[in-house]
């Protein structure tokens, strides 16, 4: 019913011509149907809704947008009076600005009603009555100047003069902002209500993703005006393929969230001067140089369209069917022990997975052999698409710089000869990455990322002379300062107290996060790990017996070990004896 062609909505900046909020979007919305548009504040969604309707300025609006066939681009002022608020209606987010301040807000309310249906200022009262009782509000609402109504209230309101004249499509623009929590589950019960008795079509444009998947079967992601992935909102919330859709879905917050939120790295860009090629490449983990240069198109992939060069989200590593064999001397002939039993695994770009296990379960010995430390007795293992356990001579040093270990005990890991200098920089001397003042520059740089003092006294120190956090974060910066792709940590707080497990736990994330790493974090400990893993793997005697989000595995574990495991986990709050009979995994 409402098709969209190469839409574009350009501003004017100082008097040129120049920031282009909306850039060549296209979309479909069918009768009855919902589509949800998303993107972070200033990708140009509420532009794209008033464009919609007519509310820019002709001279900045190029396109199609055809409701039923007719061309509504283009249409005269008085054109527009026809079709707004009669067949395609919009509720705005700025209440404060939308409701004329010197009328009741039941005449507001009737006004639609009396031009386009010719109602009589008592019908359209009553017919404002009706429709206020049905979005929430009571007749002392009509009755009171705006000013006299909360956020919420005139919200509610605005979507009741929408809903007057029956309009075939209705244009939401963020629909629930200023609603309490019950107020905004029955306003989206009244919205799906809507489509179920009306047939009404409804655009769903909101930074609440909640809302979204409640609403749409399609939505569509809007990036620096331009659409970067469309499909069917199950599939595209479900799995993200465009890697700022994982970014978006992985900052929101809800209530089966278990671990931190997360931003996306860096800001998006001033819309009068977008970066060349993809526009999102500045923040995104995984650009090439052709993402730099040249505009991806909306291609094909997995049943939606996404716009990447690279086909969308990449797995950075897989492990296949991974088998490691020792053999132990227990008194007699030497036994075979399998640590790790036909694991497979993937990491994909800028993803926390963790790896839990009770002690002997087989997690170091499966990180060594991701790192490459361990060679593995079956199976293999690709990074980039490269098979690390078959690469030799420069083809290793290369692909030994884009994943680096954390190690468990940094005391063992750390020569005590060695100065905190020599610890860092030795990576980059084995490599030979760069002239010595390069690499003593590089030195400086990663130990202040990881918040350690960079002056000559420091960098002579020996880790004897070290505190157990500075310790680890000399190891962290190690693992730094080669710029891998991938960090494997092995407990990297277990041997730190709880307020220094903190801060190295809180530096992690946000090295991950600004420089677009991906990592392994290898861990006992599910109260830790539950606070930044996406994903999470849980391990058994060299097996993977469960995995999936952080959440689903915290609050719906499925194997008996994981609920073992979760049992065990360390709490502080005091509970009785009824508290712990209905507690349920």
């Amino acid at each position: 019913m409402l098709v969209v062609r190469d839409l574009r909505v350009t501003f004017s900046r100082d008097g040129k011509s120049g920031v282009r909020a909306v850039d060549g979007v296209s979309f479909e919305l069918a009768r009855g149907g919902a589509l949800g548009v998303i993107g972070e504040t200033g990708a140009g969604k509420t532009t794209l809704a008033r464009a919609l309707l007519g509310l820019h300025p002709p001279e900045c609006v190029q396109g199609s947008v055809r409701l039923d066939g007719r061309e509504l681009a283009g249409l005269s002022e008085e054109e527009w009076r026809a079709v707004r608020w009669r067949r395609i209606a919009l509720v705005v987010q700025s209440v404060g600005t939308a409701l004329d301040p010197v009328y009741r807000v039941g005449e507001q309310i009737g006004e639609p009603m009396r031009f386009h249906l010719g109602l009589s200022p008592a019908e359209a009262w009553a017919r404002a009555e009706e429709l206020a009782r049905r979005v929430g509000l009571e007749p002392r609402h009509l009755c009171a100047y705006p000013h006299q109504l909360s956020g919420g209230e005139k919200q509610r309101a605005l979507l009741a003069m929408a809903l007057g004249c029956n309009p075939e499509v209705l244009v939401l623009d963020e629909p629930t902002s200023g609603q309490d929590m019950l107020s905004r589950v029955r306003l989206l019960d009244l919205l799906a209500d809507l489509r179920r008795e009306r047939g009404t079509a409804l655009l769903v444009v909101s930074h609440d993703l909640g809302a979204v998947a409640r609403l749409t079967e399609e939505v569509a992601v809007l990036y620096a005006g331009k659409l970067v992935e469309v499909g069917p909102t199950e599939a595209v919330f479900g799995d993200p393929r465009h890697p700022y859709t994982w970014g978006l879905l992985h900052s929101y917050p809800d209530m089966d969230t278990a671990r931190d939120l997360r931003s996306i790295r860096g800001l998006p860009p001033d819309p009068a001067h977008p970066p060349a090629g993809c526009r999102f490449h500045p923040r995104c983990t995984q650009a090439v140089e052709k993402c730099r240069h040249e505009e991806p198109p909306l291609v094909e992939v997995a049943g939606r369209q996404v716009a990447c060069h690279l086909g969308g989200l990449q797995t950075l590593l897989r492990a296949e069917s991974l088998r490691k064999v020792f053999f132990v001397d227990n008194g007699g002939p030497r036994s075979p022990l399998e640590a790790v039993r036909g694991v497979s695994l993937e990491i994909r770009e800028g993803e926390v997975v963790a790896l839990v296990g009770e002690t002997g379960s087989g997690k170091t010995t499966l990180g060594r052999m991701l790192v490459g430390l361990l060679s593995p007795d079956g199976g293999r293992v690709v990074l980039e698409g490269r098979d690390l356990t078959a690469a030799q001579g420069e083809k290793w040093r290369w692909l030994s710089r884009r994943v680096q270990l954390i190690p468990q005990d940094p005391f063992d890991a750390v020569s005590p000869r060695m100065t905190v200098d020599q610890v860092v920089r030795e990576p980059l001397d084995i490599q030979k990455v760069g002239a010595p003042p390069e690499r003593e520059e590089k030195v400086r740089q990663v130990l202040k990322a990881v918040g350690l003092p960079t002056d000559p006294v420091f960098l002579s120190l020996h880790a004897h002379e070290l505190s157990g956090g500075q310790l680890q974060r000399v190891v962290i910066a190690r693992a730094l300062v080669l710029e891998p792709k991938l960090l494997i940590a092995d407990e990297p707080v277990a041997m730190l107290d709880p307020s220094e497990q903190a801060r190295v736990m809180n530096l992690l994330k946000e090295i991950q996060v600004e420089r677009g790493l991906a990592m392994l974090l290898i861990s006992h400990d599910l109260a830790l790990v539950r606070k930044v893993a996406d994903r999470i793997l849980v391990m058994h005697q060299g097996r993977i017996v469960e995995e999936g989000p952080g959440s689903r595995v915290v609050t719906r574990p499925i194997h008996e070990h994981t609920r073992a495991l979760l049992e065990s986990a360390p709490r502080i709050g005091v509970f009785t004896a009824e508290d712990a009979e209905e507690t349920e995994f």
